[in-house]
């Protein structure tokens, strides 16, 4: 028997938002999902990234990679950093940066760093 992957979905519906999650240092690109849920390090999973006013979501591959827990320093909103994995990641890596170029040298805080 094949387990099935467990899914996630989020949706970004501005560039301040998108600018918070994602994750440009991790290899591929990756998002912070703010979430009460807990994964451990490695898990695999599927994602269903709805970007903006786009009207289909991008389904990526992802492992988890980062989490924050409750009470972490600095604040930080409790959850998980997803790496994109498999064929779909470099296409939604970009089309996120396009969106965010306009926030490359921004030295506002994220989410996780």
């Amino acid at each position: 028997m094949v387990d099935e992957l467990q899914s996630i979905r989020c949706q970004f519906v501005n560039e301040a938002q998108l600018y918070l999650a994602y994750m440009p240092f991790i290899k591929n690109g990756g998002l912070f999902i703010r979430t009460q849920t807990s994964y451990e390090l490695g898990t695999e999973l599927q994602l269903s990234v709805l970007l903006l006013n786009e009207p289909e979501p991008y389904l990526v591959g992802g492992k988890v990679v980062w989490f924050t827990p409750k009470g972490a320093v600095g604040n930080k909103p409790v959850g998980v950093g997803i790496q994109f994995t498999g064929e779909n990641s470099r296409t939604l890596s970009n089309k996120i940066e396009t969106y965010l170029a306009g926030h490359a040298k921004s030295t506002h805080p994220t989410d996780t760093m």
